[in-house]
């Protein structure tokens, strides 16, 4: 199930595994993003170490060593639960904190009722603000929690553009500034 759920996830924002390795606790996957061509590091926490079933805030310490010394451009790491400490180690050092439970066993875009989602680009979100003249901030907006949102990997700053079928109008774009 969790092998289903992290490839779900990989597939949704775009991922490509590049290489993997597997250690007793974790196995850490190399993966290159399609949209910008950044090379991250996916660790998928296997068993937690702490008596608390939790990833704790050494594995947070372990994984930005590893970041660094191998030159990747980010990271995500993905777990059953995270320790307040972790959370907030991870937060400081620009590692996005996954919990299992948030991915959805499914792929929730094949539902009638869930339209398609993009994020824009910078030069598009960029020629979208200054063709109808307004700020980001001035678009409606949609938060980073939506489960649509969190599956693309959006962040707070973002532009999103929905496609949604309309049976008046035939297709209707709208988008949203992520919050």
């Amino acid at each position: 199930m969790l092998e289903k759920k992290v490839n779900l996830l990989l597939n949704f924002r775009g991922y490509q595994i590049e290489s993997e390795t597997q250690e007793k606790y974790y196995k850490d996957l190399s993966i290159i993003t399609k949209r910008d061509g950044k090379r991250l590091l996916l660790r998928i926490i296997q068993e937690s170490q702490l008596i608390s079933g939790k990833v704790g805030v050494r594995q947070v310490r372990k994984m930005r060593e590893k970041i660094i010394k191998e030159g990747y451009d980010g990271g995500i790491l993905i777990g059953t639960g995270f320790s307040y400490s972790a959370k907030k180690e991870a937060r400081s050092k620009d590692i996005e904190i996954i919990e299992i439970s948030k991915i959805p066993s499914f792929n929730i875009f094949k539902h009638d009722l869930v339209p398609k989602h993009e994020i824009l680009s910078k030069e598009e979100a960029e020629e979208l603000l200054k063709k109808h003249h307004i700020s980001p901030y001035q678009l409606p907006h949609i938060r980073r929690s939506d489960p649509a949102i969190f599956l693309i990997g959006a962040k707070p700053g973002d532009i999103i553009k929905i496609i949604r079928k309309s049976p008046t109008a035939g297709i209707y774009v709208t988008y949203r500034y992520v919050v």
